[in-house]
């Protein structure tokens, strides 16, 4: 991902507010913030992220405001003084705490208070002596960015002094949210996408997946950078199969992991101006299985893709990684008029008497038909590295076509909104039901020849083959924001209803064809029969010269027989012996 903001690229503004803006930089064009002001695109252009900028005064004869980089030390100017005026000091200002973190009213013996509560505080608006109209003409007016008047609101302010260390930095909080003007430049990934989507938009469109639940189904996937080396003669590389209705939130969040979602500044200036075709990529690719006759992708538009858009860069990443394929055409490609209609091909000829407009139709045809012939033919293939899905449709359906196609050890992770189908899903591969299926198969699946039983479409016990998954699981996670305040911090009381969204996770194997045994180790034999056997050994060794060393493979032996009386040998006896 880029450090700086590029032309055209999309970014997030948060403003003091804490909401986000996300928009396009477009180069000589007019950012509008609302209330807060207006200022032009090109001078954050090319700058780091993650400054957070202050909108100046405008001056006089100029509509729009120039920008101040804040530094550090005056964004954390606070925190900083509270970390000073928390180390403790010698002498009768030093106020103790209750150990419990609560404040109490204590007074001195001199009548001056040491601690006090907000029990007694009403803050209402008789306490503010400025008017609605002084504060409208102090936003108009607008001096500081904003800070000179929340100074002046906290200086009218008669109870102010009467606050708690609590209820003076809420107010102050409260104010600088309302007021001040400023934002800050934040890079647009998967994580901002996803917090915009569930805050600000629609989130019932990404199925109310909220930030964890992404990071975790790429977790569970396994999903990474896994591309084959440019000499393997069989790509062998990572290929993950998707199934996704959250508009390419959880296409984006695999890409992302595998590194193809963020084009370079290259690959985006390439255009398209010849038909040259750039053949699909084998390893590391993504292929997405959609309802429509077009993917719903809408939401990879922010890292500059378009699948509809013909201005495309065709170098981008996912032009060649991503591989999208209807049910239609992973179940019936025979009846996908797309793949089944080959394109007839025309001479140079005829090519050269056509408009331009009627040529490049063609050509897009063209490059179409063999686009998805590909895709489909490497769809069936099978050997997918692993399974992500989030869908509202059945997950039963849906692993029953793509389990088949999945690898031994792939990992599978399937998101649902609610816990209900994952239940199923999760009965379906019990240890009781796999149990049953083992021990007296359906004969439905038992006719079936060996290589054709992964893809048995179940009967009413058992809906799936239970022996293709282990390690099934069903799990939820959620993050919870804090409140950091001195004296209150704690969890955030209130937060965001919706579904609270489930994760179901399991390894595909590859089941063992004919009788399994289980087999002990071998144990040596004891030292008593181990003896023994030496001896025997030794009592069937030849006498004589004609030892036969331990170990040596059997061989003649020649024995000399001594006459009668002489030294002289009479004969030689050969003896062939052989050892034991």
């Amino acid at each position: 991902m880029h450090s700086l903001v590029q032309p055209n690229a999309w970014v997030v503004l948060r403003l003091p507010s804490d909401s986000l803006k996300v928009m396009q930089i477009v180069p000589n064009t007019i950012v509008t913030l609302g209330k807060y002001g207006t200022f032009s695109s090109n001078l954050i252009i090319d700058r780091p992220y993650n400054l957070t900028y202050e909108l100046l005064d405008r001056k006089p004869g100029e509509k729009d405001s120039y920008l101040r980089i804040v530094p550090a030390s005056e964004l954390h100017a606070d925190t900083i003084a509270e970390e000073r005026a928390a180390t403790p000091s010698s002498g009768a200002d030093q106020i103790t705490i209750g150990g419990d973190g609560v404040e109490f009213e204590l007074v001195g013996e001199n009548g001056e208070v040491i601690m006090r509560s907000n029990r007694e505080t009403i803050d209402d608006s008789a306490r503010q002596t400025l008017t609605m109209e002084e504060i409208e003409e102090l936003k108009r007016e607008g001096t500081g960015a904003g800070k000179d008047l929340i100074a002046k609101l906290m200086a009218s302010h008669l109870g102010i002094e009467q606050k708690t260390a609590f209820s003076l930095a809420k107010y102050k909080l409260l104010k600088t949210k309302k007021y001040l003007r400023r934002f800050t430049i934040l890079p647009l990934d998967v994580p901002m996408l996803t917090r915009w989507m569930m805050e600000e938009k629609d989130a019932s469109k990404i199925l109310e997946m909220r930030e964890e639940m992404v990071a975790l189904i790429g977790s569970w996937a396994n999903a990474h950078f896994s591309e084959s080396r440019p000499f393997d003669t069989n790509p062998s590389g990572g290929r993950w199969l998707v199934v996704d209705e959250t508009g390419g939130l959880l296409v984006a969040a695999l890409a992302e992991r595998m590194g193809i979602l963020y084009p370079s500044s290259s690959e985006l200036a390439t255009e398209n101006e010849h038909p040259t075709e750039i053949p699909l990529a084998t390893s590391n690719t993504i292929t997405l299985i959609h309802n429509n006759a077009q993917p719903n992708l809408s939401l990879l538009k922010y890292f500059s893709y378009d699948s509809t858009n013909s201005s495309t860069s065709p170098t981008h990443p996912l032009s060649t990684n991503l591989h999208p394929l209807s049910w239609l055409q992973l179940l019936s490609p025979s009846s996908d008029p797309t793949y089944s209609t080959p394109i007839t091909p025309l001479s140079p000829t005829t090519l050269s008497t056509l408009k331009s407009g009627k040529r490049g139709t063609y050509y897009r045809k063209i490059r179409r038909h063999n686009r998805i012939t590909s895709i489909v033919h490497s769809t069936l293939a099978g050997s997918f590295s692993g399974l992500a899905i989030a869908s509202h449709m059945d997950p039963i359906s849906i692993l029953r076509h793509t389990i088949p196609l999945l690898s031994g050890g792939a990992p599978i992770a399937i998101f649902s909104p609610t816990i209900e189908p994952l239940v199923l899903l999760s009965d379906a591969y019990s240890t009781s039901r796999r149990t049953a299926f083992i021990q007296s198969p359906p004969e439905s699946f038992t006719s079936l020849p060996p290589a054709s039983q992964s893809s048995w479409p179940g009967n009413e016990d058992f809906p799936l083959n239970p022996t293709l998954l282990i390690n099934t699981s069903v799990q939820s996670a959620r993050v919870r924001e804090w409140q950091v305040l001195p004296g209150r911090t704690h969890p955030v009381m209130t937060g965001r209803g919706g579904a609270e969204g489930y994760l179901f996770t399991a390894t595909r194997v590859v089941p063992a064809e004919g009788r399994v045994e289980a087999r002990g180790k071998f144990v040596r034999k004891k030292g008593g029969e181990v003896a023994g056997k030496e001896k025997v050994e030794k009592k069937r060794e030849p006498e004589g010269d004609g030892e036969v060393e331990e170990g040596s493979p059997p061989k003649k032996v020649k024995l000399d027989v001594d006459a009668e009386g002489g030294m002289e040998s009479s004969s030689n006896v050969k003896i062939e012996e052989a050892k034991i």
